[in-house]
């Protein structure tokens, strides 16, 4: 036990390591850059770096960082996201796709929304094949989860079918699984419809035993897949507005926080503390970190510095009253963030639609990955602190 208390003093009372992030400008020339995706596209060993622009979705090669278009235009409205994830094992990254971006159009499917599954040529720098699968309309986000053997895409649209200001039908959350010979068909089923209005998923847990924390007008719902079918759960916090992006942390010891940026599209960044492995807890501590981002759009969670816990990155993508956007790092004291220290990252040169955290050299080191809306640019932070 006395070996255990010298453990948490040293994490408490260890000096702040002092954050240092190198950028390098991969791409000055995107359209919109609408989501960032990390992966081993050519099975070389090296995380790349996966892109969603207007027309294109693309690749840059860890080490050279070349460009390789993966396929374009897909549909006549644009490209909105993408998922990448080792699915079958073969240490290369399956790669599905959102499309037909749409959000005025809540009914018709034919107008708005598209979801593709990609199969890699030979020569992944080559154009892939694209393969159509059921969608709904207003297609916004997906990401893959692994739970044992089986593995599914959770594709999330916006809006419900239907819905005008948020009010109608539910969003169908929707689990395809993926099968045997992805060009065949995909089974999927919707897994969740109570929300009205959705904007962001996070996958929590394991590598194999995966479950989803959807952020959307009615706050935060966790779904887990088990024994072949899936169940929701709404977690209680204590918030009000509605939660845009959001994203789980490691606190010191086997506490999580949860970082969220409120509302939708929003001004305010919050840290809630306290939460158990079950994402419970009988006091749970909103802590707000910021209350002057102006459409808040990106989060990353990472122990970037080494402390024991973890800090947050968070991008914003317009000009706030103070005439500032970009990406910001809040670093919590004592492994709370009652108090905290905030520095940038990156002050106006990066007006972040998207923001990634990966290793990509190598080093031990969390990188961060960002990609700008009307600053055309994809950018990577390299972490350089000693």
């Amino acid at each position: 036990m006395f070996f255990i208390h010298i453990f948490y003093l040293l994490l408490i009372f260890q000096p702040q390591k002092e954050p240092v992030f190198e950028s390098q400008i991969l791409d000055s020339e995107l359209s919109i850059g609408y989501g960032v995706a990390i992966g081993d596209v050519d099975g070389d060993g090296k995380k790349d770096i996966l892109l969603a622009d207007k027309k294109t979705f693309v690749w840059y090669q860890n080490g050279d960082w070349k460009k390789h278009v993966i396929a374009e235009n897909l549909t006549e409205a644009d490209n909105v996201c993408i998922a990448a994830q080792d699915i079958d094992g073969d240490g290369k990254v399956e790669v599905a796709v959102g499309a037909q971006w749409n959000p005025g159009e809540t009914s018709d499917t034919e107008k708005s929304g598209a979801v593709f599954y990609l199969i890699r040529p030979d020569d992944p720098t080559q154009k892939w094949t694209s393969i159509q699968l059921h969608h709904e309309p207003t297609t916004h986000r997906m990401r893959w989860v692994k739970n044992g053997n089986t593995a599914h895409l959770i594709v999330v649209p916006l809006h419900g079918r239907g819905n005008a200001n948020g009010e109608g039908a539910g969003v169908k959350v929707i689990a395809y699984e993926f099968p045997e010979n992805p060009s065949q068909d995909w089974s999927y089923k919707v897994i969740d419809q109570s929300m009205h209005l959705t904007h962001n998923l996070d996958v929590i847990g394991k590598e194999t035993d995966n479950a989803i924390l959807l952020g959307g007008k009615e706050g935060v719902n966790r779904l887990t897949h088990s024994n072949s079918s899936w169940e929701k759960e709404k977690i209680n916090l204590p918030t009000g507005p509605s939660v845009g992006e959001l994203r789980l942390g490691n606190e010191s010891g086997e506490s999580h926080f949860l970082a969220t940026i409120e509302p939708m599209h929003g001004t305010t960044l919050v840290a809630y503390e306290g939460l158990d492995q079950n994402l419970r807890a009988q006091d749970i501590k909103r802590n707000i970190l910021h209350t002057q981002l102006k459409d808040g759009h990106a989060l990353a969670v990472g122990d970037f510095l080494g402390l024991g816990s973890d800090q947050i990155a968070v991008g914003w993508r317009l000009p706030n009253e103070a005439g500032e956007f970009g990406i910001k790092l809040f670093i919590p004291k004592n492994g709370s963030f009652s108090e905290y220290d905030e520095i940038w990252i990156d002050k106006k040169g990066m007006a972040c639609e998207d923001l990634q955290a990966a290793d990509l050299d190598g080093d031990g080191r969390l990188d961060l990955i960002a990609s700008g809306r009307s600053t055309k640019n994809l950018k990577i932070y390299w972490n350089k602190v000693k």
